[in-house]
């Protein structure tokens, strides 16, 4: 099996032919990383889907509030991504401090970022007396764009690679040793990206799924849960967390809470469905 994979590395996808650079641009007394931009990227484009979002009858916030959420998502997604990462993929940080401020080095978890965006929705929500979870939905739509962004410059860094594959599509990346592997930053982006978005964006604009609280972003986390858990099954896991005792890898065991709530917030939507009114106006519009 392994000869078969080393020969068929001959005729694999050399990552270092693809003229992939994880600096974007270098002015010398700085350099600008895609994965950075991938981050602006996202929290840019997603801002400007959420305004389309709010501007459809009954939407929980004013544009005003989407301006003030931008601001706390920015914070929830660094500093959760960035804690997460430290504590569940490398702990050994914690033992100089000053190294989990250096995010500029990479490292973060998407399901701390997801934890610290709830966290700025909350304290959103409570501050201007808002439905935390309709909030939620709304900004659930956004996410895709970011992952996908996110997964792609995972792809240009050479970084999270998957496991050896003999498949015709296989990739040999410089960092990850002379055998072609499963491109699986690029089955994430589709994954997490284009189909998680499409399903979302039907749902948002073809169903009454927004009138429904917890049903979008309930959505997101068994549409998400499941694109992680499965591709997981093919990605290369984290040093040191090849083999948990329990059978999973790091990521796959931290999307069994995601895909517990998803179907938690989906079977229990209707039953909260309620009398919706927009932001400006009395007249209900569901």
């Amino acid at each position: 099996m392994i000869l078969s994979i080393a020969a068929d590395a001959v005729s694999a996808f050399h990552f270092d032919s693809l003229g992939l650079s994880p600096i974007a641009l270098d002015l010398g007394f700085l350099q600008i990383r895609w994965y950075s931009l991938a981050y602006i990227a996202g929290i840019l484009i997603g801002w400007w889907y959420l305004m389309k979002l709010l501007d459809r009858p009954g939407a929980p916030m004013a544009r005003r509030h989407a301006d003030d959420l931008v601001f706390y998502a920015t914070l929830g997604i660094l500093l959760g991504g960035r804690l997460a990462y430290v504590t569940f993929y490398r702990p050994e940080i914690w033992a100089t401090p000053l190294e989990v401020l250096k995010l500029w080095e990479g490292g973060m978890s998407f399901h701390g970022g997801v934890i610290g965006v709830s966290l700025g929705i909350i304290y959103l929500a409570r501050k201007n007396g808002l439905n935390w979870l309709r909030i939620h939905d709304y900004v659930a739509c956004c996410v895709p764009f970011g992952l996908f962004f996110g997964r792609l410059a995972n792809f240009v860094n050479g970084e999270l690679w998957g496991r050896v594959t003999d498949v015709p599509w296989g990739v040999v990346f410089p960092l990850a040793g002379d055998l072609p592997r499963h491109p699986s930053q690029l089955y994430e982006a589709g994954l997490e990206g284009l189909v998680l978005f499409s399903v979302m964006a039907w749902m948002f604009w073809k169903t009454d799924a927004r009138y429904q609280p917890g049903k979008l972003v309930g959505t997101f986390l068994l549409g998400y849960g499941l694109s992680r858990f499965t591709v997981e099954l093919v990605r290369a896991p984290d040093a040191g967390l090849e083999h948990l005792w329990w059978g999973l890898t790091m990521g796959q065991t931290l999307t069994v809470p995601m895909l517990i709530g998803g179907i938690y917030l989906i079977l229990t939507a209707k039953g909260r469905r309620q009398r919706v009114e927009p932001i400006a106006g009395s007249e209900s519009v569901a």
